[in-house]
């Protein structure tokens, strides 16, 4: 594991997963309202990428 990596894990340990990943969680609860569930999978798989990349099971 990178250093970056490690730094990762110690950030998202103390961040709730209701504030990880506004860069993906904006655009897709964006997405949702605008255009509904079905249209957003793009979004919404980008969005748990990032979440599990900060170490939420998701």
């Amino acid at each position: 594991m990178s250093e970056s990596d490690l730094l990762k894990v110690e950030e998202s340990k103390n961040l709730k997963p209701c504030c990880a990943c506004p860069e993906t969680k904006i655009p897709r609860d964006k997405c949702i309202m605008e255009k509904g569930e079905e249209n957003c999978e793009d979004l919404i798989e980008a969005h748990k990428q990032c979440m599990r990349s900060l170490g939420f099971k998701i």
